[in-house]
C-alpha cells in the first residue's frame, strides 16, 4: 500500500513536472518570438525561475524513488499553441499566453497545498511563491502591453 501511495504522489508531481517542462517550452518558443527588450528580459527571468522548479521537482520524484517525465506530455500542446497561433498575432498575444498558463500553473499548485499527502502539500508550498513571481511578471507584462 506505501508503494501505491508514493506512485500516487510521483504521479501528481510528475504532473507538476510536465507543467513546468510546457513552460520552459513556451517561455523558449516566446523568446524566439518576442521582439520587446523589456519583455524579453522578463521572459529570460520566468524562463529561469521554471528551470529552477523543474530541477526541484526532479529531485524530488528522484528521491522518492520515481522516473521524472522527460517530456512535457499533453502539456505540451500548449507550448504548440504558442508556437503557432500567438506568436503569429504579436507580443501581447504570446504574453496573454504565457499568462494563462502562468493562471493554470498557479491553480496546479494552490489545489495541492491541501492534499491530504504531506509530501504533496511541502513540495506545493515550496513552489507556489515562485510561481506566484512568475505569474505576477506576466499578468504585470501583459497589462503593461495593452
Amino acid at each position: 500500500m506505501a508503494t501505491n501511495v508514493t506512485g500516487n504522489t510521483v504521479d501528481q508531481m510528475n504532473g507538476l513536472l510536465r507543467g513546468e517542462l510546457s513552460a520552459l517550452e513556451t517561455y523558449r518558443q516566446a523568446l524566439e518570438k518576442v521582439e520587446d527588450r523589456t519583455a524579453k528580459d522578463v521572459l529570460k527571468e520566468c524562463h529561469m525561475c521554471h528551470s529552477k522548479r523543474v530541477d526541484s521537482l526532479v529531485e524530488k520524484i528522484v528521491a522518492l524513488g520515481g522516473k521524472p517525465a522527460d517530456d512535457s506530455g499533453a502539456w505540451g500542446s500548449f507550448a504548440k499553441l504558442m508556437e503557432g497561433g500567438a506568436a503569429a498575432f504579436g507580443d501581447k498575444s504570446a504574453i496573454a499566453m504565457l499568462e494563462e498558463g502562468e493562471d493554470k500553473g498557479l491553480r496546479d499548485y494552490k489545489k495541492l497545498l491541501d492534499d491530504s499527502d504531506l509530501r504533496l502539500r511541502e513540495l506545493a508550498s515550496s513552489l507556489v511563491s515562485a510561481q506566484e513571481g512568475t505569474h505576477g511578471k506576466m499578468r504585470n507584462l501583459k497589462l503593461l502591453m495593452k
